[in-house]
């Protein structure tokens, strides 16, 4: 219980690497500077320091103009408001007829069905009485009449005569109304802040309501509205919608500002077609409908039937009003810090694809820390003919020696280090040589013939494997062991002087083990074995030697080590496939 509740009392924190650099520090104010400036231009622009509140409004309306028509069968008629405005069309709409089909002095009775509304027939057999579908004037008396000379339609009893006449007259015959206008009262209110506004604005007088007519350059906010100038704004033609009717949308914009410093708060005004101009002209175009006029004659009722087609208007309120809320600007600012984290993944993308400079590759080792999946196996080799370390992937199908790097790394000498330790080993009794360069002492000795342990066995031609380049690897079954010491065709790395003072010498090896370890006893051959291992990695490796990757050592190396330090029984551990501590060849 104690150490769960220790485990729980803990706190992570991410590990920050510092680099000093001008041009990463130039790119990192220079992104952050950009990300504020593109801040501080949202936060004004949209006014994200203000909390919001949706408009409620209700409209009237009231339309004003006189018409006069002249038509053959019917006379002149007056349109006043009554007549051309119609019925209610619903909420916030208004109606104005531009044109019309009339069909005079209708009155009940029996009369024959017009054929594009009914079927023909020849005798009473083919008209059923009672019957009437939706595009029936009337209802069948199950007689069959003659409609006209050559034609003959079942017999209905309707309001005869019935309309006849389908498409409407053009020009359209109240075309005069593109100069009536109309009175626009839109109420608005915003809940949450108390506010009530109308657009007949308070500096607005009954004088100046009389002349006015709404223009967005001299009258932008006069509710007068002309019928051609809203078709116009809409950017229609009135004499081309006025012949089949069409629906205009109004719309009123409310954005206000509700602060002290800033108060404003005015309507705006668009327009646009709303129905569809261009559908298919045989799917009832345009908007109508009909209505009637009634009168007495002689006893009888008589009708004028109107089939009216006309403009509605719709008028849409949106708005939203705006008042300065610290919390809305807190929690504009807490989400806009986000925005600053694209300037480290920018940096980090550079830094990681070395487009940065030739430093990159340090950097991106610092700050990234590569970890190595558990069914994949990382190697590191280093040829002889080649002034890099290469890293490469464990293959089940080719040889080590064919693999193909997936990244390079520079070797690291210490020569300052290899120079004290080879002066140290020198005898005492040759003071001449002990003044002199290590390498200087090596080479002298092969000059002078002087070999150092056993001596270099080359395999024969005929028993060479294919992966061999320098001639001295003794084959191996086994994919990751056939690695030669050469990329290109040469000399065996185990020929050189420098091979065999710092591998396989030794006193060299003993004065490194006691070194590690000060009492060990070294009359095993295994210690100086895995001693040479050892030697042989840190010389040919260096620092380049990644932290998850396994070296491992030419074949011909391992064969060159095993001869001068050979094991009692002729068995060897062979190569380890995991990073260990000590040396992985046994």
């Amino acid at each position: 219980m104690p150490c769960s509740l220790l485990n729980f009392c803990e706190y992570d924190t991410s590990k920050l690497v510092k680099i000093k650099s001008v041009k990463l520090g130039s790119m990192k104010w220079m992104s952050n500077g950009i990300i504020l400036m593109f801040i501080c231009i949202m936060l004004l622009w949209n006014k994200e320091y203000q909390a919001y509140d949706l408009v409620i409004s209700s409209v009237t309306t009231k339309v004003k103009g006189v018409g006069l028509t002249n038509m053959s069968g019917v006379g002149e008629v007056v349109w006043d408001v009554v007549d051309h405005s119609g019925p209610s069309q619903g909420k916030n709409s208004f109606f104005v007829v531009t044109n019309f089909i009339a069909t005079k002095q209708q009155k009940q009775g029996k009369c024959p069905e017009t054929p594009q509304a009914g079927r023909p027939c020849r005798s009473d057999k083919d008209c059923e009485k009672g019957y009437w579908d939706q595009h029936s004037h009337g209802v069948q008396t199950g007689v069959c009449v003659k409609f006209d000379i050559t034609r003959k339609t079942c017999e209905v009893a309707a309001w005869c005569p019935i309309e006849n006449r389908k498409q409407p007259t053009r020009p359209a015959l109240l075309a005069s109304a593109e100069n009536f206008t109309v009175l626009i009262k839109n109420n608005i209110r915003f809940p949450a802040y108390n506010y009530i506004r109308r657009n007949i604005l308070p500096d607005m007088t009954d004088t100046y309501l009389k002349k006015c007519i709404f223009n967005r350059r001299s009258h932008p906010y006069c509710p007068i509205f002309r019928l051609g100038d809203i078709v116009a704004e809409a950017k229609e033609k009135f004499t081309e919608i006025a012949i089949e009717g069409g629906v205009i949308g109004i719309q009123i914009n409310w954005d206000c500002d509700l602060n002290r410093f800033s108060h404003r708060c005015l309507p705006s005004y668009s327009f646009r077609r709303l129905d569809e101009k261009e559908s298919n002209r045989t799917l009832y175009p345009g908007l109508n409908f009909r209505f009637a006029r009634y009168y007495i004659e002689n006893g009888i009722e008589y009708r004028t039937l109107y089939k009216a087609f006309g403009i509605r208007f719709d008028v849409m309120v949106f708005g939203k009003a705006g008042k300065f809320s610290i919390i809305q600007l807190i929690i504009y600012i807490g989400s806009t810090l986000s925005y600053y984290a694209l300037t480290t993944v920018f940096l980090d993308w550079l830094i990681g694809t070395s487009c940065y400079s030739r430093e990159a590759r340090k950097y991106s080792e610092r700050k990234f820390e590569s970890v190595q999946d558990q069914q994949e196996c990382l190697l590191c080799i280093s040829f002889v003919d080649e002034d890099k370390v290469r890293l490469v992937k464990r293959s089940k199908k080719k040889s080590l020696q064919a693999v193909k790097a997936i990244s390079f790394h520079p070797r690291k000498d210490d020569s300052t280090c290899f120079r004290a330790l080879v002066s140290a080993l020198q005898p005492a009794a040759r003071p001449d040589l002990a003044a002199q360069n290590g390498l200087a002492e090596v080479k002298a000795e092969a000059d002078r013939g002087q070999s150092v342990g056993t001596p270099l066995v080359e395999v024969p031609q005929g028993s060479r494997p294919p992966w061999c380049q320098c001639g001295c690897c003794p084959a191996s079954c086994q994919l990751e062991e056939q690695l030669c010491c050469r990329r290109e065709r040469g000399r065996c790395l185990t020929s050189s002087p420098l091979f065999r003072a710092m591998v396989l010498r030794r006193s060299t090896l003993e004065t490194l083990l006691l070194y590690q370890s000060p009492l060990a006893e070294l009359h095993e051959e295994a210690h100086l074995r895995r001693g040479a291992y050892a030697q042989f990695i840190s010389w040919r490796f260096g620092g380049a030697l990644p932290e998850d990757a396994v070296p491992v050592m030419p074949r011909c190396c391992v064969a060159r080590v095993r001869a001068e330090y050979p094991s009692p029984d002729g068995r060897y551990e062979g190569l380890k496939l995991s990073r260990p501590l000590k040396p992985a060849e046994g």
